[in-house]
């Protein structure tokens, strides 16, 4: 009995959990309060089931509509965002045979004789999967002989799409899904619910957010979205960081590419973490890493490919000489632009500028990953006038746009609102133009423009 209490008292508080997953918990754990005759080793196994509960991934609806159509599936991104976990515990993939090419008797029989593996029965779960080109090219031969739906489910921490031999493999054969780190909908649990920016692109109307929305802290955004990291897995988290990237360094990139001088690599992923949210200038950034702007380029491409960072492009409706026509970078995760940036301490204080740019991060990580499992027909871009006017995040669905300006302060001013002003000016097709404040209340300030807590914008 007193062990169940210790144990009560364990409920995990993460950042937006629900109040509803916290009853649920709460009420599996009491059920161990009530006098049984369990042996204590069944107990401790009953409280570990508990404590290492599955948090569903939004993506997993998308991927399983893909099977149902599509001979091969693929998933891939960042290393450990959870692609492997998802694949073992959600229920719409237990009945496929799972193996991982991580392990080394796996990779060395797909490199051999990868028919081998593809003859067995039932549908087939890849992890991995780009460590071995050989079994790709079997895949391709193989959808060829016999295209079903559902057959083959790849997996890998690198951008198939990007990397050309396999892309080429599996060219007209795949469909491609991404899936990010943590969202703040998954890590509370409500997933279930229609995200509010795509129902407000059809109606205009906040009265569907019920729950009074709460400022999001900076703890949230130094954690970022990594499970191991925003689920509390880990109490020293620049520990779990330095890991990460050593990992990342002497691993993937040694795998995807020989990288001659990794010492280069490691400051300019730090210069880019520096920069996350801005406009990339790459003979600025070429300059600062001490490079010449081809390995910069070369070097780029590869935090790309292993989706450390992503580009996103302008959205250019007219054509315009004053238009930005580069694209902006970011970091996946706005936890390991944090750490990269020397916010290793979950409780420090963000410093500006780097806390409007790690805010943007942030936002941004869970829109992409929104809008990639719950709104596919939606673009994300960005706006900017040279030296004028510049909006954040616009997102596309055909001709018509919602613009989004992100501001990490819970006030703002008429100053804010100029970028937001110009696009609306310029743009007939924009359903609405946003204001994202870190605050509590969401307001109408005119026509077509509106003030909206950054809770109430990702719920």
């Amino acid at each position: 009995m007193y062990q169940a209490k210790i144990y009560l008292s364990l409920i995990p508080d993460y950042p937006g959990l629900s109040k509803k997953r916290k009853i649920s918990l709460k009420c599996r754990y009491k059920a161990l309060l009530k006098p049984t005759i369990l042996t204590q080793c069944l107990f401790a196994y009953i409280v570990c089931c508990i404590m290492t509960f599955y948090y569903l991934r939004e993506i997993s609806v998308l991927l399983k509509k893909a099977l149902a159509n599509m001979p091969v599936v693929v998933l891939t991104g960042m290393r450990q965002s959870g692609k492997s976990t998802l694949l073992l515990n959600d229920s719409a993939f237990k009945d496929r045979n799972y193996i991982s090419l991580d392990d080394f008797a796996h990779l060395e029989a797909a490199k051999k004789n990868p028919e081998s593996l593809l003859n067995m029965k039932g549908p087939l779960t890849f992890d991995e999967a780009q460590r071995c080109p050989e079994l790709l090219t079997a895949v391709k031969q193989a959808v060829d002989q016999q295209r079903v739906p559902g057959r083959f489910l790849l997996s890998g921490s690198a951008n198939f799409a990007l990397l050309k031999d396999i892309s080429e493999s599996l060219a007209g054969r795949a469909v491609y899904f991404q899936l990010h780190p943590f969202t703040r909908r998954e890590i509370a649990g409500t997933i279930n619910s229609e995200p509010f920016l795509s129902n407000f692109f059809k109606t205009l109307d906040i009265s569907s957010s019920k729950e009074k929305s709460k400022p999001i802290e900076n703890r949230e955004i130094i954690l970022g979205g990594m499970p191991s990291v925003c689920l509390s897995k880990e109490s020293e988290t620049q520990f779990w960081f330095k890991g990460y990237e050593q990992t990342y360094l002497e691993r993937d990139i040694r795998s995807l590419s020989q990288v001659a001088d990794l010492i280069s690599f490691r400051y300019l992923l730090q210069l880019t973490s520096l920069r996350t949210g801005q406009i990339l200038k790459l003979s600025e950034l070429a300059r600062d890493a001490k490079l010449n702007s081809v390995t910069a380029s070369r070097y780029l491409g590869l935090l790309e490919t292993s989706f450390v960072i992503s580009r996103l492009l302008p959205y250019i409706a007219n054509p315009s000489s004053r238009l930005i026509k580069s694209p902006k970078v970011y970091f996946s995760d706005s936890g390991l632009a944090s750490y990269l940036n020397g916010y290793e301490d979950e409780d420090t204080t963000l410093s500006t500028p780097l806390k409007g740019a790690l805010f943007e991060t942030y936002i941004y990580q869970n829109l992409s990953a929104i809008i990639e499992a719950c709104w596919p027909k939606a673009k994300l871009f960005f706006w900017g006038v040279q030296g004028r006017h510049e909006v954040d995040l616009i997102i596309a669905q055909g001709q018509e746009t919602l613009a989004i300006e992100v501001k990490a302060a819970s006030r703002w001013g008429n100053k804010d609102l100029s970028g937001l002003k110009a696009f609306l000016k310029s743009s007939p097709y924009c359903k609405a133009a946003i204001l994202a404040y870190n605050g509590t209340t969401p307001a109408r300030l005119d026509n077509r423009l509106w003030a909206i807590p950054l809770d109430m914008l990702l719920s």
